[in-house]
């Protein structure tokens, strides 16, 4: 029901319409009583009131609304979303609350140096998406004034336009999730699109401080992948080569164990 919800306010609106030409046609033949007079009336308010509402929720550019993608403001902050929205993975209109834009407005506009920061980053993030994509892009007034929280307004938004959110919050992604809406986490994304290593290929990284086991040297592959290498302390500040010797899955993400090659093989630069 939810995601015909526009197929329902048309088929609603037929019957008004076909009222309001017929009532138009009599009304201006001199067919002038009370009852059609009336009905004349009623069809024209029930017509502005319509296309009021097809504006405000921009009814035409949401024609594809099962591919409804409503950005958070953590995911604009963050700044990988706009990378991602040029390759075409994500298909469907992207929508920015109101609200959203108004957050992020409120954070550029912070005494706090951090928050202005992230606010003018984020800012920045939007002006790039909305210049990259165009007419993809859609800003929708929509709001919920009894609702103060942004996070659940997201959600009820999401409900309303049987759309998906795309965030880095943890604790939207949990409300979407026990609320039935479907969340694409960017912080998922990228874990999952990590380069696979299995036991006994090489790696280059750079060793840069002490793991906590004596001896122990760690470093860092370019996806931020931390790399725990044996005997790799004495190697602190130098590039060298490292044969993966196990790979765990953890909470935090890939965690790689290795060690240097041979002392004659491995190589500094």
């Amino acid at each position: 029901m939810r995601k015909n919800w526009k197929l329902l306010l048309i088929v609603t609106f037929i019957p008004f319409l076909g009222d309001f030409i017929l009532s138009s046609y009599l009304f201006y033949s001199n067919v002038k009583n009370l009852w059609y007079i009336f009905n004349f009336v009623f069809s024209l308010l029930v017509l502005i009131v319509y296309i009021s509402f097809a504006r405000k929720v921009r009814f035409f550019d949401l024609v594809n609304f099962p591919y409804v993608k409503i950005l958070d403001t953590s995911v604009i902050i963050d700044g990988r979303i706009v990378d991602v929205l040029k390759t075409n993975f994500i298909e469907g209109k992207i929508i920015i609350p109101r609200f959203v834009l108004k957050e992020l407005q409120q954070l550029a506009d912070s005494s706090e140096s951090l928050k202005k920061n992230r606010g003018r980053f984020g800012l920045d993030n939007l002006s790039q998406i909305r210049r990259e994509l165009g007419s993809q892009v859609i800003i929708v007034d929509i709001d919920f004034p009894k609702v103060q929280s942004v996070d659940s307004k997201l959600v009820k938004l999401a409900k309303t336009l049987g759309g998906k959110i795309i965030t880095n919050d943890y604790g939207l992604n949990k409300l979407a999730k026990i609320e039935g809406i479907t969340v694409l986490n960017i912080n998922e994304l990228a874990n999952a699109l990590k380069p696979i290593y299995l036991p006994g290929e090489e790696i280059v990284i750079s060793i840069i401080k002490e793991g906590k086991e004596p001896g122990q040297g760690v470093g860092y592959l370019e996806d931020g992948t931390m790399v725990v290498v044996e005997n790799g302390k004495k190697y602190i500040g130098q590039t060298v080569k490292v044969t993966v010797t196990s790979v765990f899955q953890t909470a935090a993400g890939r965690l790689i164990f290795g060690r240097i090659r041979e002392e004659k093989e491995h190589w500094k630069r």
